[in-house]
Formats: C-alpha cells, sequence, structure tokens
C-alpha cells in the first residue's frame, strides 16, 4: 500500500481496517409483513484497492465486506460486499455492492475530502446512482430507495445509519427498513 493510495482516499482513510459492532439495531418486515426488530453484530473489512482509471477519471477506493449475526445465532442473516470509491476531482463517494438476495446498489454522494460525516444515496430508475432487485423482491417487497449515514467519531469508532424504502405487496405505504450500528477497530 503506497503512501498515494492512503492519502487519495479522502474521506474513506479512516475506514481502512477491520472493524466490528455488537449494538446493531434492524428494523425490518417480519414474515407476516409486519414488524420485527433484530438485534445483531456484525463484522466489516475495508481494504484498500489500486488506483483506478477510467479515460480523465481517477478513483481510489476500499474493497470491502460486511457479514452480520442475530445476537443469538451462529448463522449470518445478512451479507454484503463491494466497493467503495472516492472521485477526487468530482468529490463523489460511492458504495457499489451486492447483497445475495437478488440486490445490487449504487450509492452516491457529494462529499469534502476530510469530512467526518457524510451521507450517500441511490433510488430506483436512477441512471446514475440506482438500484436494481431480482423479480420476487419486485413484486413482494420493492426496493424504492437507499440512503446510509456514516458518522466518523474518532480513529477506532464509526457509526452508520442506514435506510431502505420498500413497497410490501398489499400495501399503500412505503417500509422504513432501517439499519443502525456502532463498530470498533479491532
Amino acid at each position: 500500500m503506497t503512501d498515494e493510495l492512503i492519502a487519495n482516499l479522502g474521506p474513506l482513510a479512516p475506514l481502512m481496517g477491520i472493524w466490528e459492532g455488537s449494538k446493531g439495531d434492524d428494523i425490518a418486515p417480519s414474515d407476516d409483513r409486519g414488524i420485527e426488530n433484530n438485534k445483531y453484530r456484525e463484522r466489516m473489512t475495508f481494504e484498500p484497492i489500486s488506483r483506478t482509471e477510467n479515460h480523465e477519471q481517477v478513483l481510489y477506493g476500499l474493497r470491502y465486506s460486511t457479514t452480520a449475526w442475530r445476537l443469538d445465532e451462529e448463522n449470518p442473516f445478512h451479507e454484503d460486499l463491494g466497493y467503495w470509491l472516492w472521485d477526487v476531482k468530482e468529490k463523489q463517494v460511492m458504495k457499489c455492492f451486492v447483497i445475495p438476495r437478488g440486490i445490487t446498489i449504487i450509492a452516491g454522494g457529494t462529499v469534502e475530502r476530510g469530512a467526518k460525516s457524510f451521507s450517500i444515496s441511490a433510488k430506483t430508475g436512477s441512471g446514475t446512482y440506482g438500484l436494481c432487485h431480482n423479480l420476487f423482491l419486485e413484486k413482494e417487497f420493492k426496493i424504492m430507495g437507499f440512503t446510509l449515514k456514516i458518522d466518523i467519531h474518532s480513529p477506532t469508532s464509526f457509526s452508520y445509519e442506514q435506510n431502505t424504502l420498500l413497497l410490501l405487496k398489499g400495501k399503500s405505504e412505503f417500509f422504513d427498513h432501517r439499519d443502525k450500528n456502532t463498530l470498533v477497530k479491532k
């Protein structure tokens, strides 16, 4: 890992490393399409990748993975993996990831280089920061939007709050699926 890579990660630099949290709170649709609250623990890993060039565009980034377990279970109930990217010139943070339930999301937003708090988002139908899901989800749990807020508290602690806006089959109002946790560096 070169000094150039670290210096050019912008607001993503503090995320490098391995993080764990045990105070996760997940508000999700229950099996009967009501509301369930899951308490969870999770592990996130962020590793720098090589500088990526696409003609005039230069990106710096982190390869990441997340695994989450309900507090009383051994098998994970959630995983996602992908990349966090920083476009220095455009001041854009992007999270490009897949969830093995048939979901792909590219969320992004304008962020200043040294920001310790920032938000990114995606919405259905967007050609830039958008999302895609499988046929089952389209019919039963249509994903309409996604927002994620990161707060870096110190070199050893950060928290996030994530909202996934869902349209459940047979419901007229949106369901706000929320996840939040505070993680510490290992």
